[in-house]
């Protein structure tokens, strides 16, 4: 059963759709929060793309995120992104997108402190949407990228501007970490 780490909403269960989803663990969720601890302080909006049950935002919301948007194409993964939220009390915090993550991210303007992508393991093209991701308005120079995929895919160590600094691999699941590059 999926649960909230830590924080307000700690222990808190978690719906998940019945099928086709692969939740974060609670090890890679938690490795992937320890790691921001030590990479951000800003928590004050926070992007989750590919959100399934919500977990990870809901997580960022928890240890304190001031704002998250969740972007999940599945209608019946909106809905539950959406449950889960007001049964940790974070509707007020947030908004769930229930569209493409190529549609999310044309259409919204403003920048995150921290992107969050858990896409299904099989999909391959998770590297294009890096590529938008970097070449959009939504981070900066301060913004931190984190990018769960399968182990046996490996994602490149630049899309445009931003740059890999940091992977951490956990038995079939692999977070990398993006920033953009500074350009003096």
């Amino acid at each position: 059963m999926l649960r909230i780490i830590t924080g307000t909403a700690k222990g808190t269960h978690l719906k998940v759709p019945a099928t086709g989803l692969r939740p974060a663990t609670d090890l890679v969720r938690g490795s992937i929060f320890a790691m921001l601890e030590n990479l951000t302080d800003d928590w004050s909006r926070v992007l989750d793309i590919f959100s399934g049950s919500g977990a990870m935002g809901i997580e960022a919301l928890s240890r304190g995120a001031d704002w998250v948007d969740f972007v999940d194409r599945e209608p019946r993964c909106c809905a539950i992104i959406k449950m889960n939220l007001e049964k940790t009390n974070f509707s007020t915090q947030s908004h769930v997108y229930c569209m493409s993550a190529a549609r999310a991210l044309s259409l919204l303007e403003k920048e995150y402190s921290v992107v969050i992508m858990d896409p299904p393991y099989p999909d391959t093209s998770i590297g294009d949407v890096v590529e938008q991701l970097a070449s959009s308005k939504l981070v900066n120079q301060d913004s931190i990228v984190v990018v769960t995929h399968s182990s046996r895919f490996s994602l490149k160590p630049n899309y445009g501007m931003l740059t890999q600094f940091k992977e951490r691999r956990h038995g079939d699941s692999t977070i990398s970490i993006y920033r953009k590059e500074n350009v003096a």
